[in-house]
């Protein structure tokens, strides 16, 4: 018998903040762009690419409010970089929910050669 955790309402509605957020085309460029691991400006973020300063600021805050990067200062510019936990904890829960499709499938498999 897998273990089940209770999710709480509010942790929910967070995975759905970060999943909404991630499922948009441009904003999973900007992410690739982040991937490296060091903050990137916004000029940055928009070189080769057909996006504006603005539609990335755009994208940008989306993925703030979700959790997914984060913001600092430094001097007279914003730096953006991933915020790895919100990624582990959607990654984490995607695994849970791949567990138990490949119980119920082992089970049904069970089900299946028994009859």
């Amino acid at each position: 018998m897998s273990e089940k955790r209770p999710s709480s309402l509010a942790a929910l509605k967070t995975r759905a903040t970060v999943f909404a957020a991630l499922g948009d085309e441009t904003r999973l460029t900007v992410l690739s762009k982040l991937l490296s691991g060091d903050p990137q400006s916004i000029s940055r973020l928009t070189e080769g690419t057909h996006l504006t300063r603005q539609a990335v600021s755009k994208h940008l805050r989306v993925l703030e409010d979700a959790g997914v990067v984060r913001s600092a200062r430094s001097g007279r510019e914003t730096l953006f970089e991933l915020e790895a936990r919100s990624i582990d904890d959607a990654r984490a829960y995607l695994d849970r929910i791949a567990r138990q499709w490949d119980d119920a499938l082992a089970r049904l498999k069970t089900f299946v050669e028994k009859s």
